[in-house]
């Protein structure tokens, strides 16, 4: 799974009747890619979305439909990384307090309004802790308080301390109107926004089914739906084998598809439009619950150091990735630099079984380990959406494991069971599972805090050195910050808490059709191209 809680909105507007340039397609006369209205863009997903209620989930299929239906109140730049418009036109932060005031006009895909009121409702819900969203502490700083003034269209959040990335993170927070917010059971399997387009048919497990809305005009950055090029209707179907959704692309039964596995070598030799995102691919959380195998450190320290951590990221990423970097790695990466490489544990397969020795941990006549009688076995879990380098590397760590006397069961699952598993009471031990944010303070409530299902802690971390580092870098707005940030995720890393071992630029595909993925695709960039 990609925990995309990030995702955050960069632009790629041409909001005349030109289209996109520098980009790869169909041509027309002037050689800019030729453009056509309406259509039909078919998007495929590796996981089906689930519960479609755009507040509640933080799995990556999700966050993928939600942008086309709802809207946050800000939008990032994609390139520079600068704040830019969304619902709201105008915005001032001033210490604790953020000001913002709507765009005139806003409404829902039933036809009523938004006010001021139905977004402070919104913010107010995240903000509740006994609604449990993942996108507290994620996208909105907790303890954060809103009221809105319906006559000034105006929205007035009072912060409980400093939050340094706090625009960035209402970039993220997509805004449900008032009907959604009266019935939350029906987002279920409906949409209740102001986005672009409009939920009209849910088949789980199979397809999704928007409409572009007419008159829409409030979009990141000023985008609009009369804007040439755009699709009328946009289709998520889900597919889950990669080589399938391959095949699709070639065919022209898939619009677009994200291909991270060897299949997209193909794709690429085919010509095929890529937008590619730089992502953290290969990422290894440990359960630190109680009861746990894996909540006593020396254990996990030993499981990272038995791991050849350079050679699965190339089995992972079918030896296109490279070491990963930083834990907020979405583009634009607030806080560029390298948090990872120096703090990662050395690979030493002896000092590994010297740990579990130290833990009680012995080694039998057959190299298997046990404790008390009790065998040292880990559930391991990974998804199934980095094709066959996905199943080689955990069938890599598998046996690495198996030198120092670990039996590990592995098990590939798509991203709404893994997702369940993860935030619920399920049984693993250790997970591949990517999350990607922009912004370091976005990690927070993963790193830290109540642990799931009660917060979004689905590790169970408890690191004080780690939060003492975060009130310190809390302090510091924005960017002055990051080395502070950075300083942070070097001490998880280097006890090991976690261990990030791959990135990847992780190419989306299109076929007849053109568009920007800055951490999610932007619907409001899509353009269909000329056959």
């Amino acid at each position: 799974m990609k925990l995309t809680t990030a995702g955050l909105h960069g632009l790629c507007l041409v909001l005349a009747a030109a289209a996109l340039t520098g980009c790869g397609g169909a041509s027309d006369s002037s050689g800019k890619a030729a453009v056509v209205d309406g259509g039909t863009f078919t998007l495929g997903l590796s996981s089906d979305p689930g519960n479609l209620d755009p507040q509640m989930g933080a799995g990556s299929a999700l966050y993928t439909v939600t942008q086309f239906a709802y809207d946050p109140l800000l939008s990032v730049d994609g390139e520079t990384g600068e704040i830019r418009s969304g619902l709201a036109k105008s915005w001032k932060l001033r210490d604790t307090t953020v000001s913002l005031t709507l765009a005139p006009g806003i409404t829902c895909a039933d036809g009523a309004k938004l006010t001021a009121t139905d977004v402070a409702a919104n913010l107010n819900f995240v903000a509740d802790p006994n609604n449990k969203s993942p996108f507290l502490g994620a996208f909105f700083p907790p303890g954060a308080k809103t009221v809105g003034d319906n006559a000034a269209g105006t929205v007035t959040i009072t912060l409980a301390q400093p939050a340094p990335f706090v625009l960035n993170g209402l970039a993220g927070l997509p805004i449900v109107c008032p009907g959604g917010l009266a019935d939350r059971g029906a987002l279920k399997t409906a949409t209740a926004g102001t986005g672009p387009y409009k939920l009209v048919e849910a088949a789980p497990g199979d397809h999704y089914t928007y409409a572009l809305r007419e008159g829409y005009t409030w979009g990141p950055d000023g985008a609009t739906t009369a804007t040439k090029g755009l699709p009328k209707t946009v289709v998520m179907k889900v597919v889950q084998n990669e080589t399938t959704a391959a095949n699709l692309l070639l065919s022209g039964g898939l619009s677009a598809a994200q291909i991270a596995g060897p299949d997209a070598d193909r794709l690429e030799k085919a010509g095929l439009f890529a937008a590619k995102t730089p992502a953290l691919v290969g990422e290894q959380w440990y359960n630190q619950a109680a009861g746990r195998v894996t909540a006593d450190p020396k254990v996990r320290m030993a499981l990272t150091q038995a791991l050849d951590l350079g050679q699965l990221q190339k089995v992972l990423t079918s030896g296109q990735g490279s070491p990963a970097t930083t834990l907020a790695a979405n583009e634009p990466v607030a806080c560029p630099g390298d948090s990872v490489s120096r703090a990662l544990p050395a690979a030493n397969p002896q000092a590994a079984a010297a740990l579990l020795d130290q833990a009680g941990w012995l080694a039998g006549g057959d190299g298997k380990r046990t404790k008390g009688g009790k065998p040292l076995a880990l559930v391991f879990l990974y998804q199934n959406n980095n094709g066959s380098g996905g199943d080689a590397a955990a069938e890599l760590a598998v046996k690495q494991w198996k030198a120092i006397g670990v039996e590990a069961t592995a098990r590939s699952q798509d991203e709404t069971t893994l997702t369940t598993a993860l935030f619920g009471a399920g049984d693993w031990d250790v997970a591949w599972v990517s999350v990607n944010v922009s912004t370091p303070d976005q990690l927070v409530p993963f790193l830290s805090g109540p642990a799931a299902p009660q917060g979004n802690n689905f590790a169970a971390i408890a690191d004080p050195e780690y939060d003492k580092a975060v009130k310190a870098a809390m302090a510091t707005q924005g960017t002055a910050g990051c080395g502070a940030w950075l300083a942070a995720e070097s001490g998880l890393i280097a006890r090991a808490a976690l261990v990030p071992f791959a990135g990847k630029v992780v190419r989306t595909f299109g076929k007849a059709a053109e568009f920007r993925t800055p951490g999610q695709l932007i619907p409001t960039s899509i353009r269909m191209l000329a056959k």
